[in-house]
């Protein structure tokens, strides 16, 4: 004689059936969505935050361009050196000044345009560290002497500003040896523009803008110490 059959089973395996449908369909449509990166791309451009807030990145020079070879007679920003940011003019330092432009800064900067970089050096057309020829302007425009290390200039010869208070002469330091140690120094013009000695294409003009230097950046100082 044949067993009843059980209706509480049948209906559990119903259930079970209709759950294992449920889970293949749902695993279908998880697979079918798109994958989305955790990484963003970077723009050229960025918004200044202090060092501490970033994460550190190990560089293999002060700036991580290339030498520039090239000259553009169109007047159109120069990309090796400013990455769209520095046109032909600012790189030559042959921009406008206005009355309140210190003309014999820009004069004496232009001189070492071009200077080639050599650590510990700071003679101008010859060779010069990022220090060296901070050293050597401050010490011949405004006659006051400066520290010779880039950190301790920061700490003995400066006061920490925010970044729109910015002006002429003031210095713009960067980290760039990813240990959140003060390792390069510029000196700061106008319009973002900044003079500096850059390990690969020696002294020229950059933009705190460039994506380099918004990321390494430090701090911006004002000279506090007196001239002699």
């Amino acid at each position: 004689m044949p067993k009843p059959r059980n209706p509480t089973r049948r209906k559990q395996n119903k259930m079970l059936k209709s759950g294992k449908t449920i889970l293949y369909m749902a695993a279908a449509i998880l697979l079918s969505l798109p994958v989305v990166s955790c990484h963003t791309t970077t723009n050229n451009t960025h918004t200044y935050r202090p060092y501490h807030e970033r994460r550190n990145r190990t560089a293999p020079n002060d700036d991580g361009g290339t030498p520039s070879s090239a000259t553009d007679k169109s007047h159109k920003p120069i990309p090796q050196s400013g990455h769209g940011l520095v046109s032909d003019e600012w790189a030559r330092l042959e921009v406008k000044l206005g009355r309140h432009d210190n003309k014999k800064l820009y004069k004496e900067l232009k001189k070492w345009l071009g200077t080639p970089y050599a650590y510990a050096a700071h003679t101008c057309g010859e060779g010069t560290d990022c220090s060296g020829m901070v050293m050597e302007v401050y010490l011949k425009i405004y006659d006051i002497k400066l520290h010779r290390n880039s950190a301790r200039m920061l700490e003995e010869n400066c006061r920490v500003i925010d970044l729109d208070e910015l002006r002429e002469g003031d210095l713009v330091f960067f980290c760039t040896n990813g240990d959140g140690r003060v390792s390069h120094v510029g000196i700061y013009l106008k319009d973002n523009k900044f003079v500096h000695a850059s390990s690969s294409r020696g002294v020229c003009v950059d933009d705190l803008r460039q994506n380099y230097y918004a990321t390494h950046f430090h701090a911006a100082a004002r000279i506090t110490t007196k001239s002699k």
